[in-house]
């Protein structure tokens, strides 16, 4: 139950971007579309749990005073590796999000789940604690991207959905971004209260019960 409680944690009770709020700034400028919003975020996912790992088994022998900069090193391999694949293979993908990925090795969430968590626990719970964050970043990413790009630019992965005079272009300017990620926000804080909510009362009743 431990396990599994550390694995969903990320996907809505502690998701770096509806609750913990950390790595906005690449996340509201990607996701002007569902592609760059998925490539985003498995990439970012990919950074974050192999750099979890890695750090997690070797945490026992990295001194305390210089494992900010051997934090970054790993960071920046892998996110070099990603950048990588992603130029060989995707490299449209690559266009779109430009800057966005070789700044993975300073996103906030990585560094604050691999300070926080990775370096003082066992590699598998690194590894569900990484995937479970990875996981709440791209359906974020995807869900703000979805909503963004179908109301702004009337596409869903480049196809024509809805007529281009009926699009909101506002939806696919900064501004928008900001719009549609409060909205998020108030839905995962509603769903969040609810689920309390159940959970106290189901205490409560198995209290008086006893």
């Amino acid at each position: 139950m431990k396990n599994i409680k550390i694995f969903t944690n990320g996907i809505l009770k502690e998701n770096p971007l509806l609750v913990l709020m950390i790595g906005l700034c690449s996340s509201l400028a990607v996701t002007t579309s569902f592609s760059n919003g998925l490539g985003m975020g498995c990439a970012m996912t990919f950074v974050l749990v192999m750099s979890e790992v890695i750090i997690s088994l070797f945490r026992k022998l990295i001194p305390d005073s210089i494992r900010i900069p051997i934090f970054i090193i790993i960071i920046a391999a892998f996110t070099t590796i990603v950048d990588l694949l992603i130029k060989a293979y995707l490299p449209e993908l690559s266009k779109s999000l430009g800057v966005f990925i070789p700044l993975i090795v300073v996103n906030c969430i990585i560094m604050g789940r691999v300070e926080s968590f990775a370096s003082k626990q066992s590699v598998g719970k690194s590894f569900l604690d990484a995937l479970g964050m990875g996981l709440g970043y791209i359906w974020v990413l995807c869900g703000i991207s979805i909503v963004r790009e179908l109301l702004g630019n009337g596409t869903f992965f480049g196809l024509r959905v809805i007529p281009e005079e009926s699009t909101i272009k506002f939806f696919s300017n900064a501004p928008g971004g900001f719009f549609v990620f409060a909205i998020f926000i108030s839905i995962a804080a509603g769903i969040t209260a609810c689920m309390d909510k159940s959970k106290a009362k189901k205490v409560a009743k198995a209290e008086g019960e006893n």
